[in-house]
């Protein structure tokens, strides 16, 4: 599906849905900015905008069409045969996480940033998109005036839209430290490891991002006016205190990991002095018990009138003897 936008420099809508066709002729208007996004675009649909209109360099089309496993930013100056205009490609990835399924799910965002444009292309719906194409029409302070600046509303919110991930992420981490602590069996430990491949996934995907994102907070690129480059700033800190959040999220589960071993050493411990414990305290019957069964006819308690009573009260005593000691260890 192609969207289309032409807006004037003061941010106006001067037209929608443009046809094909008429793009280059919006393109070539010097006091309009276009922009296209294409969003689970047929093969046909990509050439025509990314290959027929704007002749972008054939690598950054192959890098956009195809899933690209990490973030980055490069630069695109056009040669003595180049048909495309000076450009910035960039593959940025939006997220969200499911408490249901327990798992980020990225998707990926695409955009070739020119002088007076901006093409988008994404594979899925992204709220961040939609939400500025809705700033852009319906906004009173006239956002859609150059391409950098849409450019840097996509990207924050994106960076917005972390929060409630991590809100959730939060939650499932909050329930974990209780549940280790009432009922520390072998499910709980399945959740704390997924939780934690999951936190680990979030800064795998988080740690690229802020390394692209920070060469836009420098002011690398000529394509973003200078005074733009400290919104470009802002976003940047919004997503480096993100990875600072996903750290702090690794070690509480590196901490509730620790607290389920020592709660489930602790149990060991007490199953096995249980077990020693009944072990000591009927060592006294298999002693008499053991001495006695062995019936040698010199043995005198055999042919002893009160042997077999004689045998009870040893039993008794010594196994009494033996709890009161562990009593009076406070090994009881």
């Amino acid at each position: 599906m192609i969207r289309s936008f032409a807006f004037t420099t003061q941010g106006r809508l001067h037209s929608q849905d443009v046809e094909v066709f008429l793009m280059p002729s919006l393109l070539a208007d010097t006091n309009l900015f276009l922009w296209v996004d294409l969003e689970d675009a047929t093969p046909e649909e990509s050439r025509q905008i990314l290959a027929e209109v704007f002749h972008f360099h054939p690598l950054s089309v192959d890098d956009c069409i195809h899933v690209s496993p990490s973030p980055k930013v490069e630069v695109y100056e056009p040669k003595e045969d180049d048909r495309f205009a000076h450009y910035l490609f960039m593959v940025i990835h939006a997220v969200d996480y499911s408490r249901k399924d327990g798992r980020f799910a990225t998707s990926e965002l695409n955009f070739f940033l020119g002088k007076n444009f901006l093409v988008t292309f994404h594979g899925v719906p992204l709220r961040s998109v939609q939400l500025v194409e809705e700033r852009c029409l319906k906004s009173t302070i006239h956002l859609a005036r150059a391409p950098d600046r849409v450019a840097h509303a996509l990207l924050d919110s994106l960076v917005e839209n972390y929060k409630p991930a991590l809100e959730e992420l939060s939650l499932e981490i909050a329930e974990l430290e209780t549940e280790v602590l009432q009922n520390a069996g072998p499910q709980i430990l399945e959740k704390i490891i997924a939780v934690k491949k999951e936190v680990v996934h979030l800064k795998q995907i988080i740690g690229p991002q802020r390394d692209v994102l920070a060469r836009f907070a420098r002011g690398e690129f000529k394509l973003i006016r200078g005074h733009l480059v400290p919104y470009y700033r802002d976003v940047y800190d919004g997503l480096y205190h993100i990875g600072e959040i996903a750290q702090s999220y690794s070690d509480s589960l590196s901490g509730i990991l620790q607290i389920y071993l020592n709660v489930s050493s602790n149990k060991t411990g007490e199953v096995v002095k249980v077990l020693t414990m009944i072990t000591i305290i009927t060592t006294p019957l298999m002693i008499v018990g053991t001495w006695y069964g062995m019936n040698f006819q010199n043995m005198p308690e055999i042919d002893w009138k009160w042997g077999y009573l004689y045998a009870l009260i040893l039993t008794v005593v010594s196994t009494a003897g033996t709890l009161i000691y562990f009593k009076r260890k406070k090994w009881l």
